[in-house]
């Protein structure tokens, strides 16, 4: 998905999808996918990384202001945005010079389920630690990440093999 106009729609797509529909789900009262970061995934791989790391803020920020949150979704999906490229050096064995041929759906699907896996851990166990802030609620945490990661990988990997399929 390198076509900017691309990435552009994903942008909105993922924004409003988020706050318009996944944002009031709220499954057995815990459990809410945060499929936003998806955007993390699909957006190319560049040497330069600050209009990337510029527009997944943009993007937690929108979240933010419409979820009323303070500002959590953008520290953490601005964090798995940072740790992006450690992540794809370790599972995707990439070096900068393969960046612009990088492409997710090309890989092996047990390296990208490895990988997107560890992102939306990290990003679920940031998001839950800030919004409970207390060691008090550490079993909440605990549960609140694994309950919502699993359930925010089962759309990830849904979504992206029907649109995979479609292409």
């Amino acid at each position: 998905m390198n076509n900017p106009l691309k990435m552009v729609y994903l942008f909105f797509f993922l924004l409003f999808l988020q706050v318009f529909v996944l944002n009031n789900i709220l499954f057995l009262d815990f459990i809410n996918p945060y499929l936003y970061i998806a955007f993390v995934f699909a957006f190319p791989l560049k040497e330069n990384r600050f209009p990337f790391l510029f527009y997944c803020f943009l993007l937690g920020l929108f979240i933010d202001f419409f979820s009323d949150s303070g500002g959590i979704h953008a520290f953490s999906v601005l964090l798995i945005a940072y740790l992006r490229l450690f992540f794809v050096r370790i599972y995707f064995k990439k070096v900068p010079a393969d960046y612009p041929f990088f492409e997710i759906k090309s890989e092996p699907f047990g390296k990208v389920f490895n990988y997107v896996v560890t992102l939306t851990v990290i990003h679920h166990l940031i998001y839950f630690s800030i919004a409970n802030f207390s060691y008090y609620n550490i079993t909440s945490v605990l549960l609140n990440t694994l309950c919502s990661s699993i359930f925010t990988l089962l759309l990830y990997f849904l979504g992206t093999y029907i649109f995979m399929k479609s292409e």
